[in-house]
């Protein structure tokens, strides 16, 4: 755009360390810096209170898009700068002093849930006390310990998942105007500009009706470009400066500050009869993510263990356990490929153990129309039956097999909304 400048972030060089100050008098003085914003700049939602957008809480998201009290990442954002050329704008950010404490910090679940672990979020309390288990969820059918007892085989397996980042070719980015009187023009690419308007309203003050949210062609997305991270920064810029700004993430900066799925720990046992009926099922979740989890909540996936298995009793819980790592996003129903790998492993070595058929043994276990989840809702026809057994007469299903190849199996699940938002909740 005509006049258009270009911003740039400064990010925090460690995992975990309070901001004791920041000193911009530097950069604002180098020629060709036309703006830098902090922390001060954005609007501070108080973490005493919730205030929910969507599924999002603004009170992490402020926290998100730049670091307030701490910095929680190597990656966090901690300043802002717009100059007339990008090289002038990274000059800039080196310029800024910040005065960091830097405090221990852990990368793993299971460093994050250790008694003496370092604690993220003072004020975050579990079972009493300040802790990193940033929440729990439990659902229960039946009584579990009787169903294993009279189960013929039973299974149990624990399972490890990495944080994966969803790398889209296009990294995050976007082109900002503010007029004088506050009316703003956002270009950015995102799976969501409704979203992009009303969380940029938020963050920066000003109101819904003043922005418009331009949709750009986007470079691929799979769950990760569902909230803001440089729309925010960019539109304060834009005001101060009185100029357009452009931003654009590195791609280490993609890589290193912004959503992947979670990472987690699981363990799932599962009982049966000799007949294959399920007696029994039970699967504890682990996962890798901060309070900003919002749509890749890790409960929505772990309520979904055994959603499409109709045991007679089952048990799931779920832990969220935030270690020093970027925001989680989602990658694709956030959750459920997480919880469907460890269970679905499980059912085919509980089919194996069987020794029948891995699609036979969901057939004859499957939820169906008039089945009551174990979270709540009552299905209406799904079509999980009729999947199965087309799958099992399909052709390919009985086609033989040459040689160094095999057959897999596996079934995935995911919530309509109603149902998807009693489980959130």
């Amino acid at each position: 755009m005509p006049g258009m400048i270009w911003g740039k972030v400064l990010r925090s060089p460690h995992p975990h360390a309070r901001i004791r100050g920041i000193d911009t008098s530097k950069a604002e003085a180098l020629p060709g810096v036309k703006a830098v914003v902090t922390a001060r700049d954005i609007v501070d939602f108080p973490v005493d209170k919730s205030v929910m957008l969507g599924i999002q809480d603004m009170r992490w998201m402020c926290r998100n898009v730049m670091a307030r009290e701490k910095a929680l990442f190597p990656g966090h954002p901690v300043a802002a700068v717009a100059a007339t050329s990008e090289a002038i704008a990274a000059k800039a950010c080196e310029l800024i002093e910040v005065d960091y404490e830097v405090l221990p910090w852990s990368i793993e679940i299971d460093d994050a849930i250790r008694p003496d672990a370092p604690i993220l979020h003072e004020f975050n309390k579990f079972e009493g006390k300040p802790s990193n288990i940033a929440g729990k969820l439990e659902v229960k059918k039946g009584d579990v310990a009787q169903g294993f007892k009279e189960a013929d085989i039973v299974i149990e397996r624990s399972f490890t998942t990495r944080p994966v980042h969803q790398g889209y070719i296009e990294p995050h980015a976007c082109l900002i105007s503010v007029a004088p009187d506050n009316k703003t023009t956002i270009w950015s690419s995102s799976q969501g500009q409704f979203m992009v308007r009303a969380m940029t309203a938020h963050l920066t003050g000003i109101p819904q009706s003043d922005i418009r949210a331009i949709p750009a062609e986007i470079g691929g997305g799979f769950g990760g470009k569902t909230i803001v991270y440089l729309e925010p920064l960019a539109t304060l810029l834009a005001k101060k400066s009185g100029r357009p700004v452009k931003m654009v993430m590195t791609r280490e900066e993609v890589m290193r500050a912004t959503g992947p799925t979670s990472g987690s720990k699981s363990t799932v046992k599962i009982g049966a009869r000799k007949d294959g009926t399920i007696v029994a099922a039970q699967g504890t979740f682990l996962s890798a993510g901060r309070r900003a989890a919002g749509l890749a909540d890790p409960r929505r996936g772990g309520l979904q263990l055994f959603a499409l298995r109709h045991p007679e009793r089952s048990f799931g819980g779920v832990r969220r356990a935030p270690p020093n790592r970027s925001k989680v996003a989602a990658y694709r129903a956030p959750g459920a490929p997480i919880g469907a790998y460890a269970v679905e492993c499980v059912l085919d070595e509980l089919a194996s153990a069987l020794k029948m058929d891995p699609l036979e043994l969901r057939l004859k276990n499957a939820a169906k129309q008039g089945t009551k989840a174990a979270f709540g809702p009552v299905f209406p026809r799904i079509g999980y039956v009729e999947t199965l057994v087309a799958a099992k007469a399909h052709p390919h299903y009985h086609a033989p097999l040459g040689k160094l190849q095999g057959r897999g199996v596996a079934s995935g699940f995911w919530f309509k909304t109603p149902a998807g938002n009693r489980a959130r909740k």
